[in-house]
């Protein structure tokens, strides 16, 4: 897991199950700090993915660009404008 990043703590309101909350509390004596870690780890899977998609599109869109540059396109035979 990540270090917990030492920022400013702010309130929040989580309805959480009940059986869940008694089983993790055999596993963590401060939950909200394993809330904190658990969600600060799950944002930076989400934003590397973002990342990972964003490289994927990015190549993708300059694949199709060098087939525009080598073959054109298929519907510029058939324009009327």
């Amino acid at each position: 897991m990540t270090e917990p990043v030492l920022s400013r703590k702010r309130a929040v309101n989580l309805s959480l199950s009940e059986h869940l909350i008694e089983q993790a509390r055999q596993y963590s004596t401060n939950l909200s700090a394993t809330v904190d870690e658990l969600l600060a780890d799950y944002v930076s899977q989400q934003q590397q993915a973002r990342g990972s998609h964003q490289q994927w599109a990015a190549a993708c869109a300059a694949g199709w660009n060098e087939i525009y540059e080598k073959v054109g396109s298929f519907a510029d035979e058939h324009s009327t404008l």
